[in-house]
């Protein structure tokens, strides 16, 4: 079986669990890999390099945290290279584990809520009347280029004077993910896009493991 290992969870692990598996199957993956909600994005890399240690089927999704580089999503999305961006940004610096492989590594560009501001209806219907759409930043090319400031003040300010008090992290982005329309999200994020597909492939056509 494929283990998924994501960052995020913390004190809301079985949220977290059940968010990403409602968000895959939206996504129409005929089965769902085993989910593992890590907390830090430190403590996702360490179980998985755990795993492969242990010869486990895994992959990898963590937050990118930042703009990734031109030369680690240079080609097209099979040959991109996560695995570059993680070793290169000053906080992570982490070492491409042994055994590993870039199409099993993604990034969600840059946090989760690029993901959520992809759809705009799930938002509305989420936050009600008082939500102001035109707040978020527009989607015209890949949401992962606006920076990440746009996103969460953009957040903050459509959701300021809702019933809800304004978006929070933990309290709504996994009943959010859940919700959202996972097309919306391929369509807006060329990165979530890229991790769907090979989700797709690789538990819908599995190959033969040859590390």
């Amino acid at each position: 079986m494929v283990t998924l290992f994501v960052e995020g969870g913390g004190g809301h692990a079985a949220d977290c669990r059940k968010a990403f598996s409602d968000f895959l199957t939206h996504a129409g993956l005929s089965k769902k890999p085993r989910i593992m909600a890590c907390g830090s994005r430190k403590e996702a890399y360490k179980a998985y390099c755990i795993a492969l240690k242990n010869r486990q089927d895994a992959v990898l999704l963590v937050d990118s945290e930042g703009p990734v580089a031109p030369d680690a999503q240079a080609g097209e999305p099979e040959t991109w290279q996560p695995w570059r961006h993680l070793k290169q940004r000053q906080e992570d610096g982490w070492d491409k584990p042994e055994g590993a492989r870039d199409e099993d590594c993604h990034l969600m560009v840059q946090c989760m809520e690029y993901w959520l501001v992809a759809d705009r209806e799930t938002l509305k219907s989420f936050f009600g009347k008082e939500f102001k759409e035109n707040a978020l930043p527009a989607i015209g090319g890949p949401l992962e280029s606006r920076s990440k400031k746009q996103v969460y003040d953009g957040l903050a300010q459509a959701t300021k004077t809702c019933q809800t008090k304004g978006y929070h992290k933990g309290a709504h982005s996994f009943k959010l993910l859940a919700a959202i329309d996972p097309a919306k999200v391929v369509a807006a994020s060329p990165w979530a896009a890229r991790f769907v597909a090979h989700l797709k492939t690789k538990i819908d056509h599995p190959k033969i493991d040859r590390r």
